[in-house]
């Protein structure tokens, strides 16, 4: 191995660095100096910041939320009062069917009632037919004696039977 002196090494290094390294980070100075002056250069042509447009943007995207909340607001004011009219419709068509109900119910309550008031006339009707037909043959038996009357008798009562037959004709009224 060979040894370097410690004057060697300084020695070399010295003349590498020389005066381009401080030219190479003057030139990068100025590039950055000049970048930056563009910069606000175009600003101050155009009059926008990136602050201010996102200020207006901010502002306009707030507009676009509340906006679109008023129209939610809107919309949903007008499903409930949908939502209202139809409960209420509902409520009407529950309440009619209710009444309908109460009338069938009563409906029904008079129609036993006649029911049972046309099979009791069918029953008394049955009683006052046996009644007849029991009182019939007594009836029979008497008529025969009846005729035995003299003939004097007979025509009286053949002239009394057209002056029944005319009262009954007026009792009995004619439908119309």
């Amino acid at each position: 191995m060979i040894e370097i002196p410690p004057s060697d090494l300084r020695g070399s290094r010295l003349p590498a660095l020389g005066t381009q390294p401080i030219a190479i980070a003057a030139a990068a100075l100025l590039l950055i100096i000049a970048g930056i002056g563009t910069i606000f250069l175009w600003r101050i042509a155009t009059g926008a910041s990136p602050e201010q447009e996102r200020v207006a943007a901010g502002r306009q995207v707030q507009a676009r939320v509340a906006q679109t909340s008023e129209q939610l607001v809107e919309r949903t004011k007008g499903l409930e009062l949908t939502q209202q009219q139809s409960i209420d419709q509902l409520q009407a068509l529950q309440d009619q069917l209710a009444q309908i109900e109460r009338l069938v119910a009563a409906q029904r309550s008079e129609t036993k009632k006649l029911s049972e008031q046309v099979s009791e006339i069918g029953t008394n009707l049955d009683s006052v037919r046996q009644s007849f037909a029991q009182a019939q043959p007594a009836d029979t038996a008497e008529r025969p004696a009846a005729r035995s009357k003299p003939i004097a008798n007979a025509s009286r009562a053949k002239a009394k039977k057209p002056r029944a037959a005319k009262s009954q004709r007026k009792r009995i009224k004619p439908r119309g």
